[in-house]
């Protein structure tokens, strides 16, 4: 096993790990650990080239610094991916040396089960390393993250609709939803149970067809979900897809999903702010995943309940947001990083840190 830091401004640890036995070729960042140790999924993806995992392991690891400031794990932000197609390059071996690999960083970095990664791959890495959360309910862990990130973003979905609509029900409210992966569809069924009506596309037909026959919604083409006319729109699938030439099609006035990385560009935000569309920060709102991961950490172990009661706190933490964008006139977006730097500029000064601005602009030296 071969193991490279790279230096990254602004970035407290980067590594490359290749071992030619396994076939692994991953990625770990370490961006900030002021409020404890860097927590961040492990993506198993195809990426093309190094440069894009390189990217994608360095924007995910800095996101997951202000999501874990923001619910207010006692954690930091770090990320690790590794290249290759999940469908056909796993095996143990290959999940135990990435487990090796984590456990080099003795406890800095902390990771859990993300895109393209299951329970099974967290209980072929915890073999090689005790850094690791999201494994099975029988075995002490939390087991599968969706349902609880599907519950915060339902109560990220009532703060905003709440503070945009002003009504505190959800009922008789249409719900426009893109992506019926695992979260979008214990989302779906959150909704339905509000008594919502729900449009739906993705590009799984089954999961569409279920969505239908069992909950009553209307299936529209994966091109034509952003201009369905609607209350609520609420992306569960890609990142980046609020962009130029989505958002003029949106007929909703308020966008709250799951998805990663929604906006394209910051600038988004206040392109959304522009039309009087109220959006909800997607590092805020879809954080209950990791929030139920953060409690396998806790003194005494993994807790349900306590989980529940930290993810349903999304709601209060989306008020504080719009409340923060309203009085200072700023987009949404930008709120939750003035809510993010001062949770994080506070603990660095109790801590007797310098100051430093997360959400810089930062490149890598290979």
């Amino acid at each position: 096993m071969e193991i490279r830091e790279l230096k990254v401004p602004g970035y407290e640890e980067v590594y490359r790990c290749s071992d030619r036995r396994t076939g692994l070729l991953s990625f770990i960042a370490v961006h900030d650990t002021t409020l404890g140790p860097a927590l961040g999924g492990c993506r198993m993806w195809h990426f093309t080239a190094e440069e894009d995992a390189i990217a994608d392991v360095l924007r995910l690891a800095k996101g997951m610094t202000y999501k874990s400031a923001v619910a207010k794990t006692g954690l930091g932000g770090g990320k690790a991916v590794i290249v290759g197609d999940p469908k056909t390059q796993k095996s143990p071996e290959l999940f135990r040396a990435m487990g090796r690999f984590i456990h080099t960083l003795g406890g800095r970095y902390l990771t859990a089960e993300d895109v393209g990664t299951n329970v099974e791959d967290m209980h072929n890495m915890r073999r090689e390393t005790p850094y690791v959360a999201g494994h099975s309910v029988d075995k002490g862990g939390s087991g599968d993250p969706s349902p609880f990130t599907a519950l915060g973003v339902l109560m990220g979905v009532q703060a905003t609709v709440e503070t945009r609509l002003g009504r505190k029900d959800l009922a008789g409210l249409t719900v426009a939803i893109q992506g019926l992966g695992n979260v979008g569809m214990f989302l779906a069924r959150h909704l339905k149970d509000a008594g919502c009506k729900l449009v739906v596309t993705d590009t799984n037909a089954e999961r569409v067809q279920i969505a239908v026959k069992e909950l009553g919604a209307k299936a529209v083409a994966h091109t034509d979900i952003y201009g369905v006319e609607c209350d609520v729109f609420s992306p569960n699938a890609l990142g980046a897809i609020l962009n130029d030439r989505t958002i003029p099609q949106l007929k909703c006035k308020v966008v709250a999903g799951g998805a990663n990385n929604q906006l394209a560009e910051d600038r988004h935000g206040s392109a959304l702010m522009d039309r009087e569309i109220l959006y909800a920060p997607d590092f805020v709102i879809n954080a209950g995943g990791i929030i139920n991961v953060s409690v396998e950490f806790a003194m005494g172990g993994y807790d349900e309940a306590a989980s529940t009661k930290r993810v349903r706190n999304i709601y209060n933490a989306l008020n504080d947001i719009y409340k923060t964008s309203a009085e200072k006139a700023i987009p949404t977006s930008e709120a939750a990083v003035v809510l993010a730097e001062k949770i994080l500029a506070d603990a660095r000064k109790a801590k007797g840190l310098p100051a430093r601005n997360v959400w810089a602009n930062q490149g890598v030296e290979r």
